[in-house]
């Protein structure tokens, strides 16, 4: 059991049943009345945002989570499968769970949020930015590098993102694997 007072930022917390992430918190002590707590709480399973108001030194019932890295090894019928780097345990995860799944390919390390009671995965993180070669993409005009246009490209995991004109088929670039929007070139 923790109070609001306990609070932190990627505090997990379980409300009816269902587990929630403290994205941001605020105390708020008014002139007139008792203090309390704005909270922006972000659901684990649909990543729903929303915003919940604490009176202060309310008791909540508290997750301890466990971060864990697995290195992603193959999809099946099953789902995804991962394999732990230190223990080589492989376990399953499913599509849903995790973030930017459009851009994993093998070898790839996610970070994998795990119930520390039940072992359960609650969520998968992939590194907010990744580098991938692009597969396909309809070749550039010369002259065309300054309008801020942007046209479709198939990166290697299959999966389709928009860049700028002058990108060409085989070159490296960075995407954010939270929106999945272009961020540059790659230098390697």
């Amino acid at each position: 059991m923790a109070t609001t007072a306990d609070f932190r930022n990627g505090m997990c917390l379980d409300i009816d049943g269902s587990y929630y992430f403290i994205v941001e918190f605020l105390h708020v002590k008014p002139g007139k009345g008792p203090a309390f707590v704005r909270t922006k709480l972000k659901n684990v399973e649909t990543g729903r945002v929303l915003d919940k108001t604490w009176n202060s030194g309310v008791k909540v019932e508290e997750v301890r989570i466990e971060r864990r890295p697995y290195q992603y090894l193959y999809k099946d019928e099953m789902g995804l499968n991962f394999m732990h780097p230190e223990t080589f345990d492989q376990i399953q995860i499913p599509a849903q769970s995790i973030t930017g799944v459009d851009f994993l390919k093998e070898g790839d390390m996610v970070e994998a949020m795990v119930h520390a009671a039940s072992e359960t995965i609650l969520t998968c993180e992939l590194p907010t930015h990744v580098t991938l070669e692009v597969t396909y993409t309809e070749p550039g005009i010369k002259g065309d590098t300054a309008t801020n246009t942007l046209k479709p490209a198939t990166v290697e995991t299959g999966a389709e993102v928009r860049v700028p004109l002058f990108i060409e088929t085989g070159e490296r670039i960075i995407i954010d694997t939270r929106d999945g929007s272009y961020q540059g070139r790659s230098k390697e």
